[in-house]
């Protein structure tokens, strides 16, 4: 049987769990009052922090769900996520509107999955 390993760990979810050499997490912006390519670019630092921290990397994104509130800040969240992900490495994904996220202000919410070694 394999272990799971959470990190971060509250009551209520954890920052990322590891299981059977795959990492799932999902991550939001650190601010409420940004547009959608500053949001987008303070996730995806998070979850490059969590892919490190639990032996991954950006280049192992197996599939990722990226929650927009707005469709028309498609273009802009793409733009960052291209920017972002290694040439060659595009991982399966949805994007879903939305009707709104946790905090009024984010404009954004990405979970994904991603192979760990």
């Amino acid at each position: 049987m394999t272990d799971i390993l959470r990190r971060g760990t509250t009551a209520r979810y954890s920052d990322s769990v590891t299981h059977a050499g795959v990492v799932y997490l999902v991550e939001v912006p650190a601010s409420e009052d940004s547009d959608i390519r500053q949001q987008t670019r303070e996730t995806l630092a998070s979850i490059e922090r969590q892919l490190t921290e639990a032996g991954s990397g950006k280049g192992r994104v197996l599939m990722a769900t990226i929650y927009l509130t707005d469709m028309a800040d498609y273009a802009g969240m793409n733009e960052v996520w291209d920017a972002w992900l290694p040439a060659g490495s595009a991982p399966s994904r949805a994007c879903v509107r939305v009707a709104g996220l946790a905090r009024p202000g984010w404009r954004v919410e990405i979970a994904l999955t991603a192979a760990v070694g």
